[in-house]
């Protein structure tokens, strides 16, 4: 220890300003947002699905174990099957978001996890699983690259602080996690079975499609309204 550099006494003030610096700027990016209605729309239907989504990315394997007694190789080749069509889920989703746009892709997304989430609650065996792992690597890929296309889109363009914005949207994100696995632990504690937990997420992303929907009408109100403050017509 002797050959360690002497601590700075104003370390723990300096870290303790930064932190304050960083609540405040996303306070100040949360006001602003209050005045973007169609920003305003999306973040809490992106908060809503994103709990769903995260919580299933992270609890997926230990289902397969504690449901359906997968082993370790069956659970790491669902994995793979996921990552890998997650890549092609992401480029459809691309090119479908072009012709249709963003919003009207998102809710069929949406709706596509809650098909997931029902054919999951009644999953019982290992072949079905692989199928359902198809299905969940075309919709993860997709659902993650569009909400974040969607978000920017719905930034003024002549917004200095993009960043802020990015991190605010990245802060959403991870309080949705955090939500989410511990709405999906507590019911499994509560209730002693994973599959009520399911459940749990199916409500999740209701919330969200109906949000989106709401998000959607607020599109039809901009572009009938020009000086409403957003972007005129994000969807084609």
């Amino acid at each position: 220890f002797k050959i360690l550099p002497k601590g700075s006494p104003n370390f723990d003030k300096l870290n303790q300003q930064k932190v304050h610096n960083g609540f405040q700027e996303l306070k100040n990016v949360w006001q602003k947002v209050k005045n973007m209605p169609l920003l305003k729309r999306f973040l809490p239907a992106f908060f809503f699905y994103s709990m769903g989504v995260q919580t299933i990315m992270l609890v997926a394997a230990n289902f397969g174990e504690k449901e359906l007694h997968l082993g370790t190789a069956s659970l790491i080749s669902i994995i793979l099957i996921i990552q890998l069509v997650a890549i092609g889920g992401a480029t459809l989703m691309s090119k479908l978001s072009e012709k249709y746009g963003n919003v009207s892709v998102l809710m069929a997304v949406v709706l596509l996890w809650i098909v997931v989430c029902v054919f999951a609650y009644f999953i019982t065996t290992a072949t079905q699983f692989y199928g359902l792992a198809v299905i969940v690597g075309l919709v993860m890929g997709g659902i993650q690259s569009l909400s974040r296309s969607t978000y920017s889109k719905f930034l003024p363009e002549n917004i200095p602080d993009t960043a802020s914005f990015f991190a605010f949207y990245d802060v959403t994100e991870k309080v949705a996690i955090v939500a989410g696995l511990f709405g999906f632990g507590f019911i499994e504690e509560l209730t002693g079975n994973m599959r009520n937990s399911i459940l749990f997420l199916t409500i999740l992303f209701i919330v969200g499609l109906v949000l989106l929907f709401s998000l959607k009408l607020g599109q039809k109100n901009v572009s009938r309204n020009p000086d409403f403050y957003a972007l005129e017509n994000p969807e084609k």
